[in-house]
């Protein structure tokens, strides 16, 4: 069967939006979802399904997740194969802290308008003397923020692109590897 990673998007975050990971597996295997496991208390899980449409499996989980849970997160999964090629695609692979580069995961592509609002974001934060870049590749936008995360201007903007059309939900690229690596073992 193949494997899938469920990424959560805002749960667990500053109070709000509280989901217990023992909870969160309950439902995923209460779906027929088997090799369950989660990965820290961000929202990121790992699981077998037959299903094979990530789409599906992210509009079942969110319903599920609402209907037992009582919380609306939005979803993006992906496959194994999905997961590795954003690896493999990383435009930032000479950084050494993992925790500057950042991997935002979008639930489908990124159409002209929300590209040039990336194009845009990069520019401004840029004239306000940020040194943050931003790559896109495929559903996948990359981000490295040399000076951290929690500081970056061009990620709180890039972060709300999409208008709610898309669900993006960010990880860092520690968070990344792991989870490809649990989806090996």
């Amino acid at each position: 069967m193949p494997t899938h990673v469920a990424l959560l998007r805002g749960i667990n975050v500053g109070g709000r939006n509280r989901v217990a990971m023992a909870a969160l597996r309950e439902v995923v295997e209460g779906l027929g979802h088997t090799g369950v496991a989660t990965y820290i208390q961000s929202g990121n899980v790992v699981f077998t399904s037959e299903e094979t449409d990530p789409a599906t499996l992210a509009a079942t989980l969110e319903r599920a997740i609402a209907g037992q849970l009582g919380v609306q997160p939005k979803v993006v999964v992906l496959t194994r194969e999905q997961l590795a090629q954003v690896v493999a695609d990383n435009p930032f692979p000479g950084d050494d802290n993992p925790r500057q580069v950042h991997a935002l995961f979008w639930n489908g592509p990124l159409g002209t308008e929300e590209l040039a609002a990336v194009d845009a974001a990069q520019r401004q934060a840029r004239e306000a003397g940020g040194r943050d870049e931003a790559k896109v590749v495929g559903t996948t936008l990359y981000l490295h923020t040399p000076d951290g995360y929690g500081r970056s201007e061009l990620a709180a903007r890039l972060t709300r692109i999409g208008g709610g059309r898309t669900a993006a939900t960010a990880r860092n690229w520690a968070t990344v590897q792991k989870l490809l690596t649990m989806c090996d073992s």
